[in-house]
Order: structure tokens, then sequence, then C-alpha cells
């Protein structure tokens, strides 16, 4: 015999009664869905973190020095980026004061209340057991919305800018 009859004949299986089949996957009858608490996790602890972030900044005043880092951009070339202010804007709207908190920083309000929409609209579809939603948007508009931070950032550092400077 050639040596490739020999390897085909050691590899054939063993005289004798045929091993039983390995046992599949369990069919399921449907989709499985996550239970309501595991569903509504991550919405709420994002909205706990929020929470207890504001908590924070409502209670530390971010006007008194040393509590918090000045920005670094501002610091290193008098340039107000478009998140200065955001602390003091946080602080007042955490104290509910939002007048001051858009004269602080207009942006971050606008943030705040993007933010608090998204997440009423994560936990309803958690608690109904509806898909996550999500920001889908075509370039175009995260363009629109890049452009817009940008002459916010360069109004705010003009002189007929200043109502918009913290």
């Amino acid at each position: 015999m050639s040596g490739e009859n020999q390897r085909v004949e050691a590899s054939s299986s063993p005289p004798g009664p045929p091993a039983p089949p390995l046992p599949g996957p369990v069919p399921v009858a449907g989709p499985v869905r996550a239970s309501r608490a595991r569903r509504l996790a991550a919405p709420v602890l994002t909205l706990a973190g929020a929470v207890a972030s504001f908590a924070y900044l409502g209670a530390v005043d971010p006007n008194e020095p040393g509590h918090y880092p000045v920005c670094p951009l501002f610091r290193l070339t008098g340039v107000l980026c478009p998140g200065c202010g955001g602390l003091r804007s946080a602080h007042a709207f955490a104290r509910g004061d939002l007048v001051t908190a858009l004269g602080d920083n207009a942006a971050a309000v606008a943030g705040y209340l993007v933010f608090a929409a998204f997440t009423a609209l994560w936990l309803v579809r958690a608690f109904r057991g509806g898909p996550v939603p999500r920001i889908v948007l075509r370039p175009v508009w995260w363009w629109a919305l890049g452009t817009l931070l940008l002459a916010f950032t360069v109004v705010r550092n003009l002189p007929i800018g200043s109502a918009l400077a913290p």
C-alpha cells in the first residue's frame, strides 16, 4: 500500500455502531426579550450620573476660585472656547437660574435640554420595550452643528458678542 492509502485507512472511523449525534441549539419559539429592569438599567444609570453631576455642580460653586481648573485654551490664549462658562452655566441651571445659565453659556444650556429630551425618550422606550433611540444625522447636519458652534465661538470673542461671554 502507498502512504496515501495508509492515511485514509487510519483516519476512517473504527468499526462498530455510529456515535450519537451531538445536541444542537434548542429552538426558540420567538425573540428573547430582556426584562424591564435590564432594559431600564442603562438609561436610569445615565440619568443618575447626570443628576449626581448637576447636584455636585449645584453645591460646589465654580465661581469661587480653587474648585475647578481653568480652561487651558483660555489660560494660554485668552480665547473663549465653546465650552467656556459651561460649569458656571451648569451651576446656575442646577439652581434653577435659567437667565444666568444662558448668559454663562447658551450652547451648553441647549446641550442640557437636548440631553434631557434624549434621555426621556430613551427611558420611555426602555420602559415600553421599544428600540433604543439613536441619533442618526446626515453629515450635512453635523457640519451645520459644527459651523454653528464655530460661529458661537467667534462671536462670543468679539466685542459685539460680549453678551455671549461668561
